[in-house]
């Protein structure tokens, strides 16, 4: 399954969906409607090398909570990412069993590439 989890008031995620040109068959899922199931996260935990790699420490809540001052375990990333949207960094962009997390212009190509090669 070909599918991005990203925020619809997120500017940057709607920039990025349309840059990227999508083929059809993609499913893009609002994590903030819908959000992420233990299963989901799973699946995409099998395919980086960790949670913490899909935490965004930009999150406000990261330095509300002080989490930044914390030593979080896996398990702690995996929790916070399950309890609450904007602990995943965005968008999440799952193409053939292939993840690209978050924002950044090298990410951003790397998928590029792997949609349209």
């Amino acid at each position: 399954m070909n599918k991005i989890y990203y925020l619809s008031s997120c500017n940057t995620c709607t920039r990025i969906i349309n840059e990227l040109n999508l083929p059809e068959g993609f499913q893009l899922q609002d994590i903030k409607t819908e959000p992420i199931t233990e299963e989901q996260i799973a699946q995409m935990r099998a395919l980086t090398d960790s949670y913490e790699s899909l935490f965004s420490k930009r999150a406000r809540l990261y330095k509300e909570l002080g989490l930044k001052d914390k030593s979080l375990s896996e398990d702690d990333y995996k929790n916070y990412i399950l309890e609450h949207y904007t602990f995943l960094k965005r968008p999440v962009i799952l193409f053939n069993n292939q993840l690209f997390i978050g924002n950044s212009k090298k990410t951003v190509e790397a998928a590029k590439l792997s949609l349209h090669p």
